[in-house]
This record gives structure tokens, C-alpha cells and sequence, in this order.
């Protein structure tokens, strides 16, 4: 009765648990599954190495959770789920298997995936860190900008790696600020691109959670006003030597 697909294996990796939730998931019925080997017959080639070693870890004591992969359904779709997988043992404590409890997030990927193409072709620099402020969210026009790819800026320290000194403590407010929900708008710093120029932006710093409400870390959408700064500047400037009253 439980409302998420549940599966079991013996210690020979064949299927001897299989639930209502996992009919209706996958489309095979008990009797298509019972007895049949589950990484054989209905994982993908590319993931069942993968999910061998998860059932191999767990028949020998060691559980693995969030494990992320397809399996095929009956009817050809591929669904993502993600994998709680526990060692099954018998009343002697003597491991017979195991059980693993799946949930269904083909929806959450593909929206993923969506909100990724958003931001990679978004008119503005966008970037995100998680909760340690490694960055995790770096696109197309961020990469424009600053001119550092991808490759060069993924898992780095944003504050400690690309934010000029004088500027560091206030930034990590604004990131500590939002990681507590709370977010900041219009807040300016300024950024060294990769071939040393300096660059004015204009930062607003957004909460980012995940499905069950959790802070999982920061986006921050910019915009560049360098021009901008420099032409205020300018004004400045022509107001305070005009040889008149302004």
C-alpha cells in the first residue's frame, strides 16, 4: 500500500519483491518481474554497472541513498528515479537481499532541465552557488562577461576567486543573507574579468530551493553598468568644473 514504487532482490539479484506502486510505474506486472534478474532486464546498459555496484554495497552492509537513474517502462518511456537502496536481512541478522524505494522525478528533471536552458540563453549574467558558495550556476552571458568558461569558474569559490578584495565581506553578506531567505536587490560590486578588466554589476540575490522547501543555495541574476557608472562619473565631473552655478 505504500505510495512509492518499492522493489526487492535476493542475493542473487533477482527480483522477489515488487509492490503496486512499481506496477503501475513501470507497467510489469508481478508476475513479469518475479524471479528475473532486475539489472539484466530492466536497467538501461549504460546505468547497470552502476546499479550493480549500489545492490553489491548494499548486499554487503552499506546502503546508498539519492541514487539517480532511468529505468525503461514496459510501454518504451524513460523515467528517472531516484533510489533509496537497504540491506534486507533475515531474523539472524544473515543479508538475504535488498529492498529499494524509489521515487519517480522525471518531472523535476525535465524542469531542471528546462530552468537550465533558461538561464544558459537568459539575456543577463546569471550565476549560482550552492550552500558552501562553490560556484554551480554559471551561463552563457556570465561567461560573455567575465570571460571565464564554464570549466574555469564550476565548483570555485565565488567570493574567495573572482570578487576583488575590498568588496568580499559585503558579498558575503548578500549571499549569507539569501542562504537565510532573504534576498537582496540592486546591491552593486564590482567584478575583475578573466583578461583583468574591471567591471561594474548590478546584483539581485535569490533563495534557491529545492522541492521540499530546503535552501540548497544562491542565484543571482546581474547586470552590467559599467557604462552606466562611467558616464555618471562623467556628469560628475562636468558638474563639479563648469565654470557656472549648477
Amino acid at each position: 500500500t505504500a505510495n512509492a514504487p518499492i522493489f526487492g532482490v535476493d542475493t542473487q539479484g533477482k527480483v522477489n519483491v515488487w509492490n503496486q506502486c512499481a506496477i503501475e510505474l513501470v507497467g510489469y506486472s508481478i508476475d513479469e518481474v518475479m524471479g528475473k534478474y532486475l539489472v539484466e532486464e530492466f536497467i538501461t546498459k549504460e546505468y547497470r554497472a552502476a546499479v550493480n555496484t549500489v545492490l553489491d554495497q548494499a548486499m554487503r552492509g552499506k546502503g546508498t541513498a539519492n541514487f539517480e537513474f532511468p529505468l525503461i517502462t514496459k510501454a518504451g518511456a524513460r523515467i528517472e528515479v531516484l533510489l533509496n537502496a537497504t540491506t534486507r536481512r533475515d531474523e539472524q541478522g544473515n543479508v538475504i537481499g535488498v529492498v529499494g524505494i524509489g521515487q519517480d522525478i522525471t518531472g523535476r528533471i525535465a524542469q531542471e532541465r528546462e530552468y537550465s536552458k533558461l538561464i544558459d540563453t537568459a539575456n543577463a549574467p546569471i550565476f549560482g552557488v550552492d550552500t558552501q558558495g562553490k560556484v554551480n550556476v554559471w551561463n552563457q552571458c556570465a561567461i560573455e562577461l567575465v570571460g571565464y568558461s564554464i570549466d574555469e569558474v564550476m565548483g570555485k569559490y565565488l567570493v574567495e576567486e573572482f570578487i576583488t578584495k575590498e568588496y568580499r565581506a559585503a558579498v558575503n553578506t548578500v549571499l549569507d543573507q539569501a542562504m537565510r531567505g532573504k534576498g537582496t536587490a540592486n546591491f552593486e560590486f564590482p567584478l575583475i574579468t578573466k583578461a583583468g578588466a574591471r567591471i561594474e554589476v548590478l546584483l539581485n540575490a535569490t533563495t534557491r530551493r529545492d522541492e521540499q522547501g530546503n535552501v540548497i543555495g544562491v542565484v543571482g541574476i546581474g547586470q552590467d553598468i559599467t557604462g552606466r557608472i562611467a558616464q555618471e562619473r562623467e556628469y560628475s565631473k562636468l558638474i563639479d568644473t563648469a565654470n557656472a552655478p549648477i
